[in-house]
Formats: C-alpha cells, structure tokens, sequence
C-alpha cells in the first residue's frame, strides 16, 4: 500500500557530523513479485568547503553557505531493498544514472521497462534473487524535468561568467536548435548579442565563421537560431559567455556521501558503484579526482565498474562543465573527456607523471575496477589507451586491482533491433548482457570473499592483435565501406588554469597534439580475434563489428554513426555469394543445417561458462537468440 505522506527519516546523532543531514521518504511501495520495498524520496547534503577531502570539489570555495558555513544541496534518492533484511547479501549496487536514468533491471536482469508490477518487468529477477540493494542518486544539475529523472539540486554561483561551447550536430536541416547537449538545460547566455559561430566538416578541418547578422539567440537564452539552417552532418560550434555556473562538482560527493552514510549506518556492508557509458567516465573521473574517500577518508566504493566509458572521463567537475557532453565519433568533439591519464599504472605526458589511481592509491582506497569496452569504443572511444602507451607502441598491464574485459564486436548498447534507419548498415544486435550477468557475480564475489574474478581479456600489440588501422584485415565484402581511422584523441589546452583549478579560458581548446588509437584486429571473416567473443560470433552468421557509416541522407556519410556498430550478413548460399563477389564463406557452406548452427553455438558458450563469463542458466537464453539470428538472416526478407 502506498504511503504518500513525507516521512523524514532522523539520523542518529552518531551521523550528526556526516555530509547526509536527513533524508526524506515521499513513497514507499511494496513489490511482492520480488519480496522487495521501493523507496523514493530526496537525501540532503552539507559539506564544510575547507575541508581537505572537499577541496577537491571545484569552485567549493565560492559557493554559497549556510550560517554554519556548510555548503547545502540535494539529491533525488530512488532505492529497490529486500522487505526482509535478512534475504539482502549486504552490497549496495548504485548505478551511476545515465541523464537522469535507470538502467540497471534491463542490464543485468534484461528486463523490458516498465512499472515494475508484473513478473515480466522484473524479467530474470538474478539481482532480486541474489540480495542486492540497489540505489540511484541524483547527480547531475542538467537534467530535464520529467517524471522519475534523477536529479542534482546544486547552488549556483552568482556573479561568475565564463566562456561556453555548445557543439551541434543534426541528422536533419533544422532553424533552431538548443544549446543543451541533447535534452539538458544549458547554462544561460550573459550577452544574447554576443558570441561566435563556426561550421567545419571534420573533427580536425578548418572552421567557418558564420556572419553575426545571421544568427541570433532565442528570448530565453536557451536555443540559437540560424536562418539559414543548420546542415545535416555539419559540425558547428556556438561560443558565448555563460553566467551563474552550478557546483557541478557536487554530484560526485553527493554519491560519494550517501554511500559513506549508508555503509556506517549499517544499512549494507559493501557498495559496487557501476555506470554505462557517461555513467562509466563519471565513474573514472570520480576515482580519479579522489572521491573513493569520504569526508573521513574513509573508502566509499568496494568495487567500481566503468561500463563502455573507452578512454574517457568527462565534463564533471569544473566550471560551466556540462556533464552530458560525451566527444562521440561526430558529436561533442574536443570537450574534456579523453584527457591525460588513461591507464591505472603510472605513464607520463608533456612533462606530467599521473595514473588514474593516483589519489585513490595515496589514500588507501583503491576499490577493485572492472573496465568493460566493446568494439565501438576502441572504433570510437580510444578504449586501447587504458592498456597501451600513449604512443601505441606496447603494452601497459592492468594492475592487479583492475581487470579489462574486452566484448569482441559489439556495438555501444546491447540488443540492438536489426533494423537500418540512418546507418549505411545493419546495427549490430549482439547481446552481451549475459556477460555483464555473470562479472556481476564476479565483482561481487571478489569484494566479499577476495576470490579473483576472471583475468583480463583485451587485444594487444604484443599479440598482433591490437594494430593501426593500415595494419586491419578486414575483407573485401562488396558495397561495405570502413572507417577511414579510429576517432583520434588529441591533446588539448583549455588555458592555464584548467588542471589545476578547473577554469576552462579557452573554447575550443587549443590541439597540442595526437595520441595513437589502436584496434582490434580481424579473421578473413571481419570478426574480431580477441577478447570475449560471444558464443554466435565464435559461429557466426555475419561480420559483426563496432563501427557503422552515416547514411547520406543525413550527412557526413565518411563519418562513423555514434554509439552504432553493424551487422553484415554472410550470403545464404554459395549461389548468392559467388554472384554478389563476397569472400566469406555463406551459411549454407559453414552449417549443414539449423540444428547444426545451435550446436555450435552451444559448443562455443561451454569455455565462456568454465571461465565464469557466462551463467549456465544463460546458455538457453543465447540458444533462443541465435535461433532467432538464424531465422532472422536465413529467410528472404529478413534483411532488407
């Protein structure tokens, strides 16, 4: 029964020093389907600027306090627990929300969305069953007001200006466009007659201006508006002076203290911090930054696991950062995501000597990581550079409280429907939940008994299976055009003050430099040859790969489509292979038959299930999907 009354939970005076001064439930609703609770409710924060371990938090020194000299905010709080204290095993999960999201139910326990009443919205309840506490907290300033967003209710800073880019990219000709990366609020222009606007092609092309007169910004300060129209696949750059920036660096510690609060107060007695993408670079960022300590320095996460993040961190603790911007193959390029340094051993750049676990390691609260990257971020996110110099000429070993997991050709997002739209291809539906299901039991295993998860499994120089892009065996398969490189990561000057103190004076940054991307090798099939391949690559029906072109009808068709990778199906018969000039055997000269094709499949999950990177309850699940593959690539529209 719901309670929607607000119920303000007081802490014990034991808390009364913490960063979490009190923490109000506005519902509280009972899930019988998995014998769980679900809490909904606002957690508020005050930390005292001075000291150490918050001096971390950018421009914490200018921001607003209250009479205790405490810096106040709030988090939205969303929690699904055990009814039943006794059935949880003790480890908080919180997923770091993607602009505001949930994404956990459909990551690990492939549910399908929804309102969580039915058996089927919880889809395999493995997370239910085994005990977790799963938590979201707001984090993030930007986000849009819609029902059930995850937000961060951070002070402002009054009085302050600062240069701001805004990068817009569009799939169709358009006269207005936002200023916010997607659907986030932008920070608000100080001069609605100033600014700069510029068109280029490519990351690294020369840029237009576009004439002053042609262009204005809305009333609101919140959209560009440009008559002439924002061209399909061009790169344009709006520069203006933004005002009133957000702490944003207040989103970290707002994770990082409610973790701290409820790991002292008994509530769990492990956490496993885990994000997907931007949420996965927030997680490198904010193990690098130093916030694996809380106010105590005591360590917040047990275990962290940055799920496709590449090489990345991101815009999450600096002046005027916008959190959402992400430097993909086409969109928000050359923001302060892919910057020095990349790997968890120590490497040197320019004079400059640092690791991603530097802070954490100095502090004793390095957690146990796990990196997971798929073929598109070593396509388009520059995954190599963890584990590589920063010259692409050897190997850098994870550390022994890392590992590396490398998904073999897959795209940014598991699942994808086999439907082409704005790609020169078929997306890439290869499903690699059912690893993530079974390092989920690893991760947690390790932070509570120390058993070693699996070893790394990534491609390497040394190996010659991680190359230069002239170096790719990639066949010649007939109307399939390539990349013509990975996206390059540059070294890049945002002025003086920006390591040091968080103050971006130059947009666009200034490019000093080149790091070398590596990729993933191929077979004479065009599929990868390293890392953890999924049973139906191992026997497959198509060359699955990371990357995928724009369709020209929106632009840029050289250009690789964001987060999008492809599947390009073998010929069905000899007959149609020989005809259309592709060199990959087809599926009627690799399999005898249907039955055939599942064995294999079944065959190929057996070492993934020994090595404890697939669950034996899965191997039905992938049996259904690759018969479904088969039915799919083997009847005569199917792929149209």
């Amino acid at each position: 029964m719901l309670r929607r009354n607000v119920l303000a939970l007081v802490l014990a005076a034991a808390f009364a020093q913490a960063a979490v001064t009190r923490v109000e439930v506005t519902e509280r609703t009972d899930l019988p389907v998995v014998n769980y609770e679900r809490i909904t409710g606002k957690v508020y924060f005050a930390v005292d600027p001075k000291l150490p371990n918050n001096r971390i938090i950018r421009d914490i020194d200018r921001a607003p306090v209250n009479a205790r000299g405490l810096v106040e905010f709030s988090s939205d709080l969303y929690v699904l627990r055990p009814k039943d204290p006794k059935k949880s095993n003790g480890t908080a999960l919180l997923e770091i929300s993607n602009r505001g999201g949930k994404g956990t139910l459909g990551m690990f326990d492939l549910a399908p969305g929804g309102q969580l009443r039915t058996p089927q919205d919880f889809g395999d309840p493995m997370l239910f069953e085994a005990g977790y506490t799963l938590v979201w907290v707001g984090w993030e300033f930007d986000v849009p007001d819609r029902a059930g967003q995850m937000h961060l209710y951070a002070p402002v800073i009054k009085g302050i200006t600062g240069p701001v880019r805004s990068q817009i990219v569009t799939e169709k000709r358009a006269t207005s466009v936002s200023l916010g990366d997607r659907a986030q609020v932008p920070y608000a222009v100080a001069d609605l007659n100033g600014g700069s606007l510029t068109v280029r092609d490519d990351i690294d092309a020369s840029r237009t201006t576009i004439p002053r007169d042609q262009w204005h910004f809305s009333a609101d300060g919140a959209h560009i508006e440009y008559g002439a129209g924002f061209e399909p696949g061009r790169i344009y750059d709006v520069v203006y002076t933004g005002k009133d920036p957000a702490v944003v660096g207040l989103g970290p510690a707002a994770v990082r203290d409610y973790i701290s609060y409820i790991k002292q107060n008994g509530e769990v007695k492990r956490a496993i911090g885990f994000g997907t993408s931007q949420s996965g670079r927030f997680l490198r960022n904010f193990v690098y930054d130093g916030f694996n300590a809380d106010e105590q320095g005591r360590k917040v996460f047990d275990g962290v696991w940055s799920h496709v993040a590449g090489a990345g961190r991101g815009n999450f603790n600096y002046r005027f950062a916008q959190p959402s911007r992400d430097g993909m193959p086409r969109i928000n390029l050359l923001y302060a995501v892919d910057r020095f340094p990349f790997t968890d051993a120590m490497e040197t750049d320019a004079g400059v000597t640092d690791s991603m676990l530097a802070r954490a390691s100095s502090a004793g609260v390095t957690p146990k990581i796990f990196y997971t990257n798929g073929s598109f971020e070593y396509w388009g996110r520059a995954a190599a550079l963890i584990h590589t110099s920063l010259d692409g000429k050897r190997d850098v070993a994870p550390v022994s409280t890392s590992r590396i997991y490398y998904l073999a050709g897959t795209q940014h997002g598991a699942n994808a429907r086999p439907e082409r739209t704005v790609t020169q291809n078929l997306p890439n539906p290869a499903d690699y939940r059912f690893v993530m299901r079974a390092l989920l039991a690893a991760m947690n295993n390790w932070i509570t008994t120390g058993a070693e998860p699996p070893e790394s499994q990534i491609p390497r120089i040394g190996k010659d299976n991680l190359v230069e892009t002239r170096a790719l065996n990639f066949p010649k398969i007939p109307g399939i055009a390539l990349p013509k490189e990975p996206t390059p990561v540059f070294r890049l000057d945002y002025g003086p003050d920006f390591r040091t103190k968080g103050i971006i004076a130059l947009e666009p940054p200034k490019i000093s430099g080149r790091y070398t991307v590596l990729i993933p090798q191929v077979d004479r099939d065009g599929n990868e040859t390293s890392g953890i391949r999924l049973p139906d690559q191992v026997a497959p029906l198509a060359t699955y790969t990371g990357w995928n072109l724009r369709d020209p009808k929106i632009g840029a068709p050289d250009a690789m489509f964001d987060m999008v990778g492809s599947m390009i199906p073998f010929a069905r018969t000899r007959a149609e292979r020989e005809k259309s000039g592709d060199p990959r055997l087809s599926i009627e000269e690799r399999y005898a038959s249907r039955e055939e094709y599942l064995r294999q499949v079944e065959v190929a999950a057996q070492p993934l299930v020994r090595q404890g990177l697939l669950l034996e309850r899965d191997v039905p699940k992938f049996l259904e999907k690759a018969s479904a593959r088969w039915d799919l690539l083997t009847n005569n529209s199917g792929t149209k």
